[in-house]
């Protein structure tokens, strides 16, 4: 990585809180990672190409890590995409300066585009790269009146957070494990398991992330006696919630390496579903 880069990531760090990381630097790395182990030798090659020998699990941060910069404040709804939840995909009011799904389909054309100058291909990748993970952490399909959970303090092992930032970094940082350890403990899919993930669409990717917030918000034994009062989360959120954020965590790795495959054979995306449901039920299949 380079030098100027690498002191943005460190500034960008140190000024901008912890909440909005979207899955923690650790949890896009193990994204980015997981996807390089499943590229073609095609796409690798593209790849190195466009980033100097840099890898995806580098790259994979940068969209957080500029988000302290102003002039990059047209990026910020690109992270996330609200859906309430009375609503769908199909009936949600989308944001005007766009969203995590309008933000992968247009990264994606930049990347197809044989015309495209190398500098926009190589920051479309940056971006691509980082929301494909930001879109399998539950919230950020998240529900518009408490933020995608940054609404909803908690106690995390007696530490003040909220539950955003829980998703985003505590699930995983309470395994103590770095994020190529990680890769090597879930990176384990079955072949078949893996082409059906890879075979999804974008819009399901945000239908999935939107059927298990309800997992999000339950918070078990641990929830409080009275409502008015923080969730005091620990070993039993942790327990019940990790196999989820890793299930989220491989999916968006394999998924991404499908999708670069594609983009740099020249091969067509999954097609998008013809219809979405309007009622969430139905939608998610309850």
């Amino acid at each position: 990585m380079n030098t100027s880069r690498s002191w943005m990531a460190v500034l960008a760090f140190l000024l901008f809180p912890a909440c909005a990381w979207a899955w923690g630097p650790n949890g896009h790395r193990v994204v980015g990672e997981i996807a390089e182990r499943h590229l073609s030798d095609h796409a690798r090659r593209q790849i190195a190409a466009l980033l100097d020998g840099d890898g995806l699990a580098e790259l994979s941060t940068w969209p957080d890590d500029i988000r302290s910069d102003p002039s990059w404040d047209r990026a910020k709804p690109w992270h996330f995409l609200s859906i309430d939840d009375q609503e769908t995909l199909a009936t949600t009011a989308r944001e005007p300066q766009g969203d995590v799904l309008e933000a992968l389909q247009r990264l994606e054309t930049v990347l197809r585009d044989p015309q495209a100058e190398r500098e926009r291909k190589v920051e479309a990748l940056h971006f691509y790269v980082h929301f494909a993970g930001d879109v399998h952490q539950p919230l950020h399909v998240g529900r518009r009146g408490d933020r995608g959970g940054n609404g909803i303090r908690v106690k995390w092992f007696r530490e003040p957070s909220n539950l955003h930032s829980v998703w985003d970094q505590g699930v995983i940082e309470s395994r103590k494990l770095s994020f190529t350890e990680l890769v090597r403990f879930i990176d384990d899919r079955t072949p078949r398991e893996v082409a059906a993930w890879q075979a999804a669409p974008y819009e399901e990717w945000v239908r999935e992330s939107f059927c298990l917030r309800g997992s999000v918000y339950d918070f078990g034994r641990e929830a409080p006696a009275n409502p008015r009062q923080e969730p005091e989360l620990g070993y039993g959120y942790s327990f019940a919630t990790m196999g989820i954020v890793e299930e989220q965590l491989v999916k968006a790795g394999v998924r991404l390496a499908a999708r670069l495959d594609a983009i740099f054979a020249g091969e067509p995306a999954p097609a998008a579903p013809a219809a979405i449901p309007t009622s969430p039920d139905e939608w998610c299949g309850r």
